[in-house]
């Protein structure tokens, strides 16, 4: 099967594979009919993620159908679409009874696909613990409208939910690509009292504009100001940060009011620092980290009942066997691209 590997830093390849086969009771194959480019895989190209192990797939955005599945694996059945969780979990453990599945202890816990073990920019891919990794998709949902459940919409609302977002809030969004668009349509299930999206992309904000018309958008230059005069106490109550620069790392404390919550949910190439003396007294309560992709159902559910469409991300789709060239418009930002889709000729 075709599979597109990363061999060393700042090299991938389409290859020829073997198909995977069940490893384990609790494992699902699924063939995959549609995947997608994420900002991580770009990551691992350039050496940003340690943990990526030469010679896998890459890939944790997909969506397919089940082929085979181990003795243990009840959730899904052959012939079921599927979406596919980013992260692989085992359900049993302290962490994944408390809901805080990105630091599951089995040792492909957390993000395995497409970074430690074989992911789905392929034909076909294994998933480990298939009754936690895999969600079957309404029939009324397409697998375009399912694309980024298991990843990137799990991304978006994981982060409103820890944002302790109210109806009485003006809620702050710095960065309006992919992630940060899926945050906003998360943000807005809370319905607070104002939503601000900054980016320093005239493209980008172009498109929050057209889409989402009762948005305030801001530069990086004029969104503190923006930040104060929309909100009756000197700034965002809740600041979302998911553009991942120095430069936005720092505004989303400046942006925050007094006592407001600040969630980091960015991936760095470097390391962060906070100016706690310049901070001190405004009592800011940050939270951090990686998704806990573990209502992938929840997010089918609003997918199915019209409450979320992240289809207009999808700007542009390619074959997998032309893959190379989607990953080179992605990377390069070129064409108004947003989200990439690769289809899979086998589907």
């Amino acid at each position: 099967m075709l599979a597109y590997t990363y061999l060393e830093e700042g090299k991938f390849a389409l290859l020829d594979k073997l198909k995977p086969v069940l490893q384990d009771a609790q494992d699902a194959i699924v063939r995959v009919t549609l995947s997608s480019i994420c900002t991580s895989d770009l990551h691992i190209k350039h050496g940003s993620v340690p943990r990526a192990v030469p010679g896998i797939t890459v890939g944790h955005e997909m969506v397919g159908v089940v082929e085979a599945v181990g003795e243990a694996v009840t959730a899904v059945r052959p012939g079921d679409r599927v979406t596919v969780n980013v992260e692989t979990y085992c359900g049993q453990c302290f962490f994944c009874q408390h809901g805080w599945v990105n630091n599951c202890v089995d040792p492909n816990g957390g993000w395995a696909l497409g970074c430690r073990i074989d992911g789905g920019q392929a034909e076909y891919v294994r998933v480990p613990y298939a009754n936690q990794g895999l969600n079957k998709i309404p029939d009324n949902v397409t697998d375009a409208q399912a694309l980024f459940v298991g990843d990137l919409l799990a991304t978006g609302y994981w982060a409103a939910q820890i944002s302790e977002i109210t109806p009485e809030d003006t809620v702050l969004i710095l960065g309006a690509g992919p992630t940060g668009l899926c945050t906003l349509q998360c943000v807005q299930l809370y319905s607070p009292r104002n939503i601000l999206v900054c980016d320093k992309d005239p493209a980008r904000l172009d498109f929050v504009r057209r889409h989402y018309p009762h948005v305030v958008t801001a530069t990086p230059e004029t969104v503190l100001e923006t930040a104060r005069t929309r909100s009756e106490h000197g700034g965002a109550d809740v600041v979302l940060e998911v553009a991942g620069a120095p430069e936005t790392f720092q505004l989303a404390w400046q942006c925050a009011r007094p006592n407001a919550v600040v969630t980091v949910i960015a991936l760095y190439d470097g390391p962060q620092t906070l100016p706690l003396p310049e901070m001190y007294g405004k009592n800011l309560t940050f939270k951090t980290g990686g998704v806990d992709g573990c209502c992938c159902g929840e997010i089918l559910a609003l997918l199915a009942a019209g409450r979320l469409d992240t289809t207009p991300l999808i700007t542009h789709t390619f074959p997998l066997e032309e893959i190379e060239a989607a990953y080179d418009l992605f990377e390069h930002r070129r064409d108004g691209v947003i989200k990439v889709a690769i289809w899979n000729g086998t589907a």
